[in-house]
């Protein structure tokens, strides 16, 4: 399955996969909304966003290119400012991941304390009502030591479970900022 995914793909000569790209402009690669923002503050159309993310993901580990394809000219200028609105827009999804990534570790520290806590505290009292055993005092414990293992779990789930996609989301944001972009315009080569 994986040979016939990779197979929609052209190659370079370098074997790269290449992440096609046509519009019709430079324009056309931005959200309308931020019209008359610079290019290098733009945000990407969502639909490349989510095409580049959807080919890199399908390419996998193979090492990539990003060509555009505009049917009208476009000068050096303004490659380098597409180039450089790709690179800082997945350095900034990478960034906004990151910030995830760092909250969730937050919650799983707080989580594991506040588990570990209860933990003592249910063992404190089981070890305290060994003289005085009410029925109370045995349902309170243990309700302790179920809410100790439900936050202990729910701790290490977060950690170990959760975070994984969220860092190769980071990876996969980051090889694209880092890939490299090629230009080319049909209106030079009819030329």
């Amino acid at each position: 399955m994986k040979k016939q995914i990779l197979d929609r793909y052209t190659l370079t000569r370098d074997n790269e996969f290449i992440i096609d790209i046509a519009a019709g402009k430079v324009e056309d690669l931005f959200n309308d909304f931020d019209k008359y923002a610079p290019y290098r503050k733009k945000e990407l159309d969502q639909d490349l966003v989510d095409y580049i993310i959807d080919s890199v993901r399908e390419i996998g580990k193979e090492d990539f290119v990003i060509q555009f394809r505009f049917t009208s000219n476009v000068d050096e200028r303004l490659e380098s400012r597409v180039r450089e609105s790709v690179q800082n827009y997945f350095l900034y999804l990478k960034d906004l991941k990151l910030r995830v990534l760092s909250g969730m570790t937050r919650t799983s520290l707080i989580l594991f304390s506040i588990g570990v806590l209860i933990l003592f505290l249910s063992v404190w009292i089981n070890q305290k009502a060994t003289g005085f055993e009410t029925v109370f005092t045995h349902v309170f414990a243990e309700g302790l030591t179920v809410a100790a293992w439900v936050s202990l779990w729910n701790a290490l789930a977060t950690f170990l479970i959760n975070w994984a996609p969220h860092y190769r989301q980071i990876k996969r944001f980051e090889r694209i900022s880092r890939a490299p972009m090629y230009f080319h315009s049909d209106a030079q080569e009819r030329q």
